[in-house]
């Protein structure tokens, strides 16, 4: 599994976070996308790596100012953290 972190300027609202989110998920077979505007970030979980330029493209056409991207790999935790 794979995890990126996605700076993203410009959330205001819970629903400009369901923007980033929504315009994720229709680019990407995603595990899991949550955005926090607090934070200016957006994590995205999936089973194979991104594209990141691809990344970058989606969350800026939904007019947000993308900056940073971190990835990292994540193993996939089952029952009892195994």
């Amino acid at each position: 599994m794979w995890k990126y972190t996605v700076q993203v300027n410009g959330m205001m609202c819970g629903m400009c976070e369901s923007h980033v989110n929504d315009a994720v998920r229709k680019a990407f077979p995603v595990k899991k996308v949550t955005s926090s505007r607090g934070r200016k970030e957006t994590d995205v979980i999936t089973q194979t790596e991104l594209d990141e330029a691809a990344l970058r493209s989606a969350i800026a056409a939904t007019g947000y100012e993308v900056g940073e991207i971190r990835k990292e790999f994540c193993e996939k935790k089952g029952l009892f953290g195994r």
